[in-house]
């Protein structure tokens, strides 16, 4: 039936709302998390962590005390980060809570970040999108985790330049099953080498500007997140990706330097423009990308 399809695509496009809301957790603790987890390790070890570096060996143990409640991504409950507000259940539905809120807090009226209800947005459409494509399928499953993961590594990356290994791992090893159980029509030898092409590609070009500049021009999660994305779309679609990730990341990065956007140090992540053009890849195709940058 011609509704059948549109009915399944808008509950996959209602679950990527929520999916979104929860992506907007992820998004924000998980950094901390880290940061947590590196500030008792330096601890342990007796040695200040990088934050705060004129700490001792003794302030930096009672920092981590201090810091010791738990904190994940299920615990505590989300809050205002301004007044503490604990946010109540319908003040956290995708979406509609941003518009009856009218971007406030409840609480003290601090504005709500419009990039809330965008990322839960645009998770919504991509798994619309998804299931719209392929249906209640395996597959639709597949690339809507997909696109989940490289919706929080984009914004991770934009916000704090890292690529957690506890994202883009998992991703790089859902690629290779997927290609094994045939989810994504990429043969499992293709699937690969895409990840291994990706990975040793960046490393290459790392090392390269490295030894000829003495400076680091990324870091190791974008080998990682190029390998990922060459473990679901294969070694052909390598070279579409990165040119694109290139192309548009210069153009961004140009753009933010005239306008003194450039935050300190002057560069900017690659991460998110690999996630773009990932997402590119998915939406349209990898042989699409040439087309779109002229060739």
């Amino acid at each position: 039936m011609l509704l059948s399809p549109l009915f399944d695509a808008v509950l996959a496009g209602l679950a990527g709302l929520l999916m979104g809301s929860f992506l907007n957790v992820v998004i924000y603790r998980l950094p901390k998390m880290m940061e947590r987890q590196w500030a008792a390790e330096c601890a342990e070890l007796g040695s200040p962590a990088t934050e705060g570096a004129d700490l001792n060996g003794k302030e930096a143990t009672q920092k981590v005390t201090q810091e010791a409640a738990p904190f994940n991504l299920l615990v505590p409950r989300s809050r205002c980060q301004q007044c503490g507000h604990q946010i109540a259940w319908y003040e956290n539905v995708p979406l509609l809570s941003y518009v009856f809120l009218r971007a406030k807090c409840s609480a003290c009226k601090t504005p709500i970040s419009l990039r809330y209800p965008l990322v839960e947005l645009a998770t919504g459409a991509l798994f619309f999108f998804c299931a719209w494509r392929w249906g209640w399928t395996a597959t639709t499953l597949a690339w809507c985790g997909f696109s989940a993961a490289i919706v929080s590594l984009a914004m991770i990356d934009w916000d704090t330049t890292l690529l957690p290994d506890d994202i883009t791992l998992p991703l790089l090893w859902a690629g290779l099953l997927a290609a094994a159980l045939n989810w994504t029509n990429v043969p499992l030898s293709v699937s690969v080498w895409g990840a291994v092409g990706g990975y040793l590609s960046l490393w290459l070009i790392y090392w390269a500007f490295k030894l000829l500049t003495g400076r680091e021009g990324m870091g190791y999660g974008d080998f990682k997140l190029f390998a990922a994305l060459g473990a679901w779309f294969g070694w052909p679609a390598l070279v579409p990706i990165i040119l694109m990730a290139s192309v548009i990341g210069a153009i961004v990065g140009i753009a933010m330097k005239f306008t003194s956007g450039l935050r300190e140090g002057g560069y900017v992540p690659f991460g998110p423009f690999l996630a773009g053009a990932g997402l590119t890849a998915m939406l349209f195709g990898a042989s699409s990308i040439l087309r779109l940058v002229g060739l």
